[in-house]
């Protein structure tokens, strides 16, 4: 039995996260989870909400609420809507917890005494009108390098361009659309990220198997340009960590909070720590997942991100975890694997947050479940080039892969056993040539799936999983019992007997796709054996002749053209 540690990018608090956001972290990362837990292997899934820096308190300023109230209603909301994809966190924390606070604050302390932390005065962006200083977000304007217009002050959303808020063309205040800015200067800390340019290199470099859409980008910011720049890690705003040096003050930073992609990575420690507090554990409970000197060293990390967050992960994290073991006392789990996605887009255009563009989580819901929107979400998941969201795909591809081949099998079986034989499973006939031919290309296709699931290779395990769906509806037809019935009722029983235990089979490896679903399954088949089908030949004789079973209600309805027409123009443009 392995362990594997598994943390999914931060969700921002500002708002609802449309499906992009979806598909881009969590949803993988949950898919990855549950199968390695249905594999045996002790799973550590940790999420948060990312509360701190400029959207939260703008998103909060724009609903009247003080900003930690604004983020304890939004951490509840993301949560249940969490909840309804089926997400299955081990903790979902939030960054402003007061784990957090702590060991960002111990961070910073043990990176200043490695010599990794300067105090830098540097001119920065005020508003007059707004009667404050302007960090990164506050700040709008024309990305130099894409020419998109609403690029912020630290990155450009489009170009995922790294930016500073001088660089932008055009600037304006986020807050009030000012366009009176002007210079002034304030004192920062910034880490010395180039300091460990050539550490990050070679580490970057032993890690084999990386996606080349994450070491690229790695790449990238090392040695494009000058290179590997230092990175401010402090802002001028009154929501966030407070700059202190471990539990003391830290002189000439007072007001001042630790930059939000400083401490939001070190809340995945920190909602470690929060999971062993809500469960009454001691500190050694999150340590062994994350101090390679306290059983850490036997753990496989691995991250899920979009593509705009890979540079944090690959390089400012790693570097203050390692800055923070500067003298060995402290030796933190770096990550084994990130696997980072491109993006999802919709109908020709770009989901986002800032936008309110596209589908997004809530709205998803109130039209269908979790798992409508799990299983295409991850078929189409965007690894190797972008994605595109359409509905015409999206109905073709609930309506023939989870309503005709899995949902049709699971009636067709069930209906007609209980109509012919009784709702439980039939004594008569051995399995005969076609069974074990069909036994042989579920094993085939079983040894596949899970070969691509090992690997993180979502699409084509999706592929996989629906090959074996297929498997079952084909040899419906070939065996067709409806008409063996009429000659030699016995092997009819015996081909029904086989279904049963091959949608029993299903249930247990789709569960990480569509895990409601498969509950609903085995829920009918009144069965609580959900161990993996590692023997096929095993697996296909585990429901023992004369279980009770129920007929399920419809696994999938199908989507109708009237429905994506109302849907497609619906969500045409702007979240309503």
């Amino acid at each position: 039995m392995a362990r594997i540690l598994i943390t999914s990018a931060l969700p921002y608090i500002n708002g609802i996260k449309h499906l992009g956001n979806l598909v881009g972290s969590q949803l993988p990362a949950d898919l990855y989870a549950r199968y390695m837990r249905a594999r045996g292997h002790e799973v550590m899934f940790i999420c948060a909400t990312d509360e701190h820096g400029t959207p939260a308190e703008l998103a909060a300023a724009k609903t009247g609420e003080p900003v930690a109230d604004y983020c304890a209603r939004m951490h509840g909301v993301q949560k249940h809507l969490a909840d309804g994809f089926g997400l299955s966190f081990d903790h979902f924390g939030r960054s402003s917890s007061a784990r957090n606070h702590a060991l960002t604050q111990h961070m910073a302390a043990r990176l200043a005494e490695a010599g990794l932390v300067e105090e830098v005065e540097e001119t920065q962006v005020f508003s007059p009108d707004d009667g404050r200083f302007l960090p990164d977000r506050y700040i709008e304007g024309t990305c130099p390098a894409c020419g998109y217009d609403k690029a912020r002050g630290d990155q450009c959303e489009n170009c995922t361009k790294q930016l500073t808020p001088r660089e932008l063309l055009d600037p304006r205040s986020a807050i009030s659309g000012a366009t009176n800015l002007e210079p002034r200067a304030t004192r920062h800390l910034y880490l010395r990220q180039s300091a460990l340019r050539e550490r990050l290199d070679q580490w970057i470099d032993s890690q084999r198997g990386w996606p080349i859409l994450t070491t690229s980008i790695a790449k990238k910011w090392l040695h494009d340009g000058d290179g590997l720049q230092d990175r401010g890690i402090t802002r001028d705003l009154d929501w966030g960590v407070p700059v202190r040096r471990g539990d003391a003050p830290w002189p000439g930073m007072e007001g001042k909070v630790f930059y939000v992609w400083f401490d939001a990575p070190i809340e995945y420690i920190a909602a470690t720590a929060e999971w062993a507090d809500a469960h009454g554990l001691p500190d050694a409970a999150w340590r062994r997942w994350w101090r390679t000197d306290q059983g850490a060293d036997d753990v496989r990390y691995v991250q899920f991100m979009g593509k705009d967050n890979v540079p944090f992960h690959t390089l400012s994290f790693p570097a203050t975890l390692m800055g923070a073991n500067h003298d060995g006392t402290e030796p933190w789990k770096l990550v084994d694997y990130i696997k980072s996605f491109n993006y999802l887009t919709y109908d020709g255009g770009q989901f986002s947050t800032s936008q309110g563009r596209g589908v997004f989580m809530d709205h998803a819901l109130e039209l269908l479940p979790g798992d409508y929107w799990r299983w295409w979400l991850l078929s189409h998941a965007p690894e190797t080039g972008d994605s595109e969201f359409t509905w015409e795909n999206f109905q073709a591809s609930v309506n023939k892969d989870l309503a005709d081949v899995l949902g049709n099998f699971v009636s067709r079986v069930t209906k007609f056993c209980n109509a012919r034989f009784g709702a439980e499973v039939p004594a008569g006939g051995d399995y005969g040539p076609l069974e074990h031919a069909a036994g042989d290309e579920v094993a085939a296709r079983l040894a596949a799936y899970a070969r691509h699931m090992e690997a993180m290779e979502i699409r084509k395990s999706a592929a996989e999983l629906r090959a074996l769906w297929v498997i079952g509806n084909e040899y419906l037809q070939e065996a067709a019992p409806w008409s063996t019935i009429k000659t030699d009722p016995e092997q009819a029983q015996a081909q029904v007997r086989f279904a049963l235990n091959l949608m029993r089979i299903y249930a247990v490896v789709s569960r990480p796709f569509v895990p409601d679903a498969a509950a609903r399954i085995m829920a009918a088949l009144a069965c609580a054996d959900w161990s993996w089908p590692d023997s096929p030949a095993q697996a296909l004789d585990a429901l023992p002749v004369g279980h009770a079973f129920t007929v399920p209600d419809v696994l999938f309805r199908k989507i109708t053209d009237e429905e994506r027409e109302a849907w497609a123009a619906r969500f045409a443009g702007l979240r309503a």
